[in-house]
């Protein structure tokens, strides 16, 4: 069930994909949508300037300029949901960039799912780094939107990128609400004849069957460098709408390191993702 929704809303990015797919999720789901957006500080304001009150006050104003760069990109949410008649909420912060990724990362873990805007790779903002960093610190599952996402997210025929490992299943679990509206899904198998997935495609289309679900597998075989645009293609082909799978990573010194088909449907994604972790 999705009741309880949370949607990042960046303050240096293009936010139109992100607000339209969240409020038409929000409004077809009957789900409250709180939206956060963070203002980011700059660490080192201050060190040129003599004097603790001097430093203070320039410190300050830099919050109340973060502060003010965070209202202004909800604003541009608030009026969309206004219009839409759902029920929101609006959190704006302003934090160094480390403390805004705890932040709302913790934050998250009261939602039944978390909404984000697709990295753009080319972009030098944090507002790139938040969205995994939501992945990996709240909990739950993340639904990614593509930055060239235009209109509403309607999630009618679903791919399952499905190799039988624990953060599939965790992903399959935490995409039921969308599975149990779906009007087709094709269960994604790569390389299944090379190492097969315990539990199997097949294994996976009986249970599915249980709850009601019809399921088709699409098998194909790729090295491991273009499984991910296998993927996409399968996507592609198959006009899917959402793409549900494991976000594979660990952290290594405090650095987040991605699984090489995670980061590459993170930096080419063309379909509304849901990654869980």
């Amino acid at each position: 069930m999705l009741k309880n929704l949370l949607v990042h809303i960046p303050t240096e990015r293009l936010i139109r994909p992100v607000v339209d797919g969240a409020i038409s999720l929000a409004v077809t789901r009957a789900a409250h949508l709180d939206a956060v957006s963070v203002g980011y500080e700059t660490a080192n304001v201050g060190l040129a300037i003599d004097g603790g009150a001097a430093v203070a006050a320039v410190f300050e104003i830099e919050r109340e300029r973060a502060l003010a760069r965070a209202n202004a990109a909800l604003a541009v949410f608030e009026a969309e949901a206004r219009n839409a008649g759902i029920s929101y909420g609006l959190q704006p912060l302003a934090y160094l960039p480390a403390e805004a990724a705890a932040t709302v990362g913790a934050s998250a873990r009261l939602y039944d799912l978390t909404i984000v805007l697709q990295p753009e790779p080319d972009r030098d903002t944090f507002d790139n780094t938040m969205p995994q960093e939501i992945l990996f610190q709240s909990g739950g599952p993340v639904l990614f939107i593509p930055y060239t996402h235009k209109g509403p997210f309607e999630p009618r025929r679903i791919g399952i990128a499905w190799d039988g490992g624990r953060l599939a299943a965790r992903a399959l679990r935490d995409a039921a609400p969308f599975l149990a509206r779906a009007q087709a899904i094709t269960i994604i198998s790569i390389n299944e004849a090379q190492a097969p997935a315990d539990p199997s495609a097949a294994a996976l289309t009986a249970h599915l069957a249980r709850h009601g679900l019809t399921a088709r597998i699409e098998r194909m075989t790729a090295d491991h460098a273009d499984i991910q645009p296998t993927i996409l293609s399968i996507a592609a082909d198959s006009g899917l709408d959402l793409i549900v799978m494991g976000g594979y990573g660990h952290s290594r010194f405090q650095e987040r390191i991605l699984g090489g088909v995670t980061r590459g449907m993170l930096q080419s994604m063309t379909v509304p993702t849901l990654m869980s972790h």
